[in-house]
C-alpha cells in the first residue's frame, strides 16, 4: 500500500481580488502598454434601484383603479425662463448620442422613437444631422466642450440647448472617436481630418466657473431669443453643489448623470471607478432643489442604468422630474441582440456583452459608420421598437403609482419606498425594509 502524501491539497481557489477579469487585465496592459478603452457603462455590481421596493396600497393607502382612474405622465422642461417649454407626454426622454458615435440610421430611429410617444431626443456630440431633425418632433442640441459641429442656426431649429459639462461615465474626462469611425460627412460635420483619431475636452473652453456659465447662458438665450430652454447636464460626482451652481448660472433644468450611465468610448478605469452610482446622486441634487426653493421650477431629469418601469418610478420617487435613457434605448433598437451571436463570437465576444463601440464594427449597424453594417438597420423598424419599449416603461411605472393610490406618476416621494440594504437606504434617504431606519439621518 502506498504511503499517503505527505501533503494534502486542497482544491484550487481562485482569488476575489485577483479574479479572472483582473488577471486578464493585466496580462493584457503587459502585453499592450496602452489602457483599455469601451463603450457601454459600469460593469461592477453598484447599489442600484433594484435595491428599493415599493409600498403599495393597502388599508392605510387606497389605490388607483386602472382601467378606470387617471394616471398622469406629463411633464413640462424649461419653464422657468424660456418662453417655449418643451412639453413631454412621458417622463422618459432619449439621451444625448452623437451622430460618429452612432449610425446615421441609428439616430433617425431615435427620432422616430422618440416622437411616436410625444418625447425627446437628443443630438449628442458633433452637431445635428438632417435626418434627426426631420424625425424628432422634439429635439435637445447638445453643447459640449469640444464644439464639433457647433452651429447657431442649428442651435435655434432645436426645441432646448443642453450644454453638457460632464457625463457620468467619465466625469472630469473628454469624450472618445477613434478614426475608424471618422468617416468622410463625420468629418465635414466636425471638420476634423477624415480618418484620425479624435479626443473631446474635458472642460468648455468659454468659462471657468459658474459666474462666466451665467455669462455664457445668457448668450444662448440672445442666440434663440429667450425661447429655448437651456439644460446643464452634469455626471455625478457632487450633485448637491453641482446642481445648486447650475441653478446659480440661470439654468432652466439639470440633467444628472451616473456612473451607470453609458458611453461610445472612453477608459474603462474612468468607466468603473469614477463618479457615483446614480441612486446616491438623486437625494443631494432634489435637495439642493429644495434649499433654494427651486423643486419642480428647476426640473431634474436623472440617467445613468435606467431600465424598466419601476427604475423610472423609483427616479420620480427620489425627486426626479423625468429620466433620460441612452444604453437601453440602443437595446431597443436592436444593440447586443441574440440572433448576432455567430456575428458578435468572430469579435471575440457575445451577445449581450459587446462593448467595443468606438472600433466601428457592430453587427446590429448601430454603433458604426461603416456603410454596409449601418444599411442593416431599419430605422423604420426599430424606431417602432422604441417606441413600443417607451410605451411598456410609462405603463410600468404608471402601475407601481397606481399602486401607491398616486394619479400623477410626479406624485410618487420617497415615503412609498423602503430599501433592502443599509446602503440603499443610506443613498437614498428612505428607511431599511422593516424598520423605521434610515440610515446617517441621526435618529436611532
Amino acid at each position: 500500500m502506498a504511503p499517503p502524501d505527505r501533503w494534502l491539497h486542497t482544491p484550487p481557489r481562485r482569488s476575489a481580488t485577483f479574479d479572472g477579469h483582473a488577471i486578464a487585465e493585466i496580462r493584457r496592459a503587459a502585453a499592450t502598454g496602452i489602457y483599455d478603452i469601451r463603450g457601454f457603462g459600469a460593469k461592477r455590481k453598484l447599489p442600484h434601484f433594484d435595491d428599493l421596493l415599493f409600498l403599495g396600497a393597502s388599508m392605510s393607502r387606497y389605490p388607483l383603479e386602472g382601467y378606470r382612474e387617471k394616471c398622469g405622465t406629463d411633464v413640462t422642461i424649461g419653464a422657468r425662463f424660456a418662453g417655449k417649454p418643451i412639453n413631454l407626454r412621458i417622463p422618459i426622454t432619449i439621451a444625448g448620442m452623437s451622430f460618429g458615435a452612432l449610425s446615421a440610421p441609428a439616430k433617425e430611429a431615435l427620432g422616430r422613437g422618440a416622437t411616436a410617444v410625444g418625447t425627446s431626443t437628443t443630438t449628442g456630440d458633433g452637431g445635428m444631422t438632417a435626418e434627426e431633425r426631420e424625425h424628432s418632433s422634439i429635439l435637445i442640441y447638445q453643447l459640449l466642450p469640444s464644439r464639433y459641429g457647433m452651429n447657431p442656426d442649428h442651435m435655434r431649429q432645436s426645441d432646448a440647448i443642453e450644454i453638457v459639462v460632464g457625463q457620468g461615465a467619465k466625469p472630469g474626462g473628454g469624450g472618445m472617436l477613434l478614426g475608424q469611425k471618422i468617416s468622410r460627412r463625420v468629418a465635414e460635420m466636425r471638420v476634423l481630418p477624415e480618418g484620425i483619431d479624435q479626443r473631446s475636452a474635458c472642460r468648455h473652453p468659454d468659462w471657468t466657473g459658474p459666474d462666466d456659465l451665467e455669462i455664457k447662458i445668457h448668450e444662448l438665450r440672445e442666440i434663440t431669443d429667450w425661447q429655448k430652454p437651456i439644460l446643464i447636464k452634469v455626471g455625478a460626482s457632487r450633485p448637491y453643489y453641482d446642481t445648486a451652481l447650475a441653478i446659480k448660472a440661470g439654468a432652466d433644468a439639470v440633467v444628472l448623470d451616473g456612473m451607470q450611465g453609458g458611453t461610445a468610448a472612453t477608459q474603462e478605469v474612468f468607466i468603473e471607478h469614477v463618479g457615483l452610482p446614480t441612486l446616491g446622486a438623486i437625494r443631494p441634487a432634489v435637495q439642493a432643489l429644495h434649499d433654494l426653493g427651486m423643486h419642480r421650477t428647476v426640473q431634474l431629469v436623472v440617467s445613468g442604468g435606467v431600465r424598466n418601469g419601476a427604475d423610472v418610478a423609483k427616479c420620480l420617487a427620489l425627486g426626479a422630474d423625468a429620466v433620460s435613457i441612452g444604453t437601453a434605448a440602443l437595446i431597443a433598437l436592436g444593440d447586443n441582440d441574440p440572433h448576432l451571436e455567430d456575428e458578435y463570437r468572430k469579435l471575440g465576444t457575445t451577445a449581450g456583452a459587446y462593448d467595443d463601440w468606438h472600433e466601428g464594427r457592430d453587427p446590429a449597424g448601430i454603433t458604426t459608420q461603416d456603410p454596409q453594417l449601418a444599411a442593416r438597420l431599419d430605422p423604420v423598424v426599430a424606431g417602432r421598437k422604441l417606441a413600443n419599449y417607451l410605451t411598456v416603461l410609462t405603463l410600468e411605472a404608471q402601475t407601481i403609482a397606481r399602486a401607491c393610490g398616486k394619479s400623477h406618476v410626479h406624485n410618487l416621494e420617497p415615503e412609498d419606498l423602503v430599501a433592502l440594504t443599509v446602503e440603499a437606504a443610506a443613498m437614498a434617504r428612505v428607511p431599511l425594509a422593516g424598520t423605521d431606519w434610515i440610515p446617517g439621518d441621526g435618529r436611532r
